[in-house]
């Protein structure tokens, strides 16, 4: 850390993934509205920074990853408030207390003295408001709705349709040859398809490609963060599980169609007024950490994805909010180390 500390000091705690990251935006502005004159300081993934960046709300981050022991550098002791926006506890609450700070925002839990006055964990809540919530205990007034980031590079949006098949867990990832059929099927729309994926995620991208006889070009894997936040904010539309790219197109307004399996929509989906995200559940609950494709993210078929393909691109969405086939739309989160999924609400 190259700063030096001159204003008191607000540190918040989110050493997860992109989803997550980009899940606590509202969280993360309402606290720098609420602190003007303070330094704030974000304990994140350190790859995670351009991200941060984008958000407008924090001066510096410290990289973290995990919560194991540690020790500070003295620029983070004792700040004036730490902010909790990691887990439920007691893990996190200890790793911010350890910092010494005059005020401790977090849930409630019965290990931690320090954290009565926090609200109770809502297990079911979605990822935005919950953390928005357990600021307005503590007086600060957050907007689940401020989700939006800046976009790189403005330019006129494409025509591109992006393809990303990972997600960090197996229960997460819809087949890969329904992948290929639905990249087949944009591509003799006429619209260009790229498939994106990290760089271990290369050979999944590889076949997603061979499958739907795109050329190589297609394939984009092992691409930068920001990068790859240039990509979704200039694509006409994208197609993945309950991913971290999928908060990448509520934060630039890109279409979505995102494929919901053992995770309900109502905790990770996009938000519910913006009619050009799609979430498509069948309603089926299950292990989102699980070691093969989650039964009910195989209930959705190629056909109900082209079919909401369709429906975002022409923006004319359903006024009830369903789908054919039976898929439900509902309100939406690797690099495996970069684009994390659902974190169930860590210690």
């Amino acid at each position: 850390m190259n700063w030096r500390r001159e204003r008191p000091l607000v540190v918040t705690l989110r050493a997860l993934g992109l989803g997550d990251l980009l899940t606590a935006v509202p969280a993360l502005r309402a606290i720098r509205r609420a602190f003007p004159h303070h330094h704030h300081v974000l304990l994140t993934a350190p790859e995670l920074e351009p991200i941060v960046a984008a958000t407008g709300a924090v001066d510096d981050v410290l990289p973290v990853r995990g919560l194991g022991d540690r020790s500070w550098p003295a620029a983070v002791s004792s700040p004036e408030v730490a902010v909790n926006l990691h887990g439920r506890g007691p893990q996190s609450h200890r790793l911010l207390l350890d910092l010494g700070p005059a005020e401790l925002v977090a849930f409630a839990h019965e290990e931690i003295d320090a954290s009565a006055a926090g609200p109770p964990w809502e297990p079911d809540a979605h990822e935005v408001h919950r953390w928005c919530r357990l600021l307005d205990r503590f007086g600060i007034r957050a907007d689940p709705f401020d989700l939006a980031l800046a976009t790189p590079h403005p330019s006129e949006r494409g025509p591109v349709t992006v393809i990303h098949p990972g997600a960090a867990s197996r229960s997460r990832r819809w087949p890969v040859e329904r992948f290929a059929a639905v990249a087949r099927a944009e591509h003799a729309r006429g619209h260009p398809v790229v498939v994106t994926g990290t760089a271990q995620e290369s050979a999944l991208v590889a076949a997603v490609v061979t499958g739907a006889r795109l050329p190589a070009s297609a394939a984009r894997s092992g691409t930068s963060l920001p990068e790859l936040m240039e990509v979704i904010a200039s694509a006409g539309r994208l197609v993945c599980g309950d991913t971290g790219v999928a908060h990448l197109a509520t934060a630039y307004a890109t279409p979505s169609v995102v494929l919901f399996g053992p995770v309900p929509p109502q905790q990770w989906g996009p938000p519910p007024h913006a009619p050009q995200h799609v979430a498509l559940w069948t309603g089926r609950v299950g292990d989102p950490h699980g070691d093969t494709p989650d039964p009910g993210l195989l209930e959705i078929e190629i056909d109900d994805v082209l079919e909401a393909l369709h429906a975002v691109t022409e923006l004319g969405l359903p006024a009830s909010g369903s789908v054919p086939h039976g898929c439900g739309v509902a309100s939406a989160g690797s690099a495996e180390s970069v684009l994390g999924g659902p974190s169930g609400g860590g210690s």
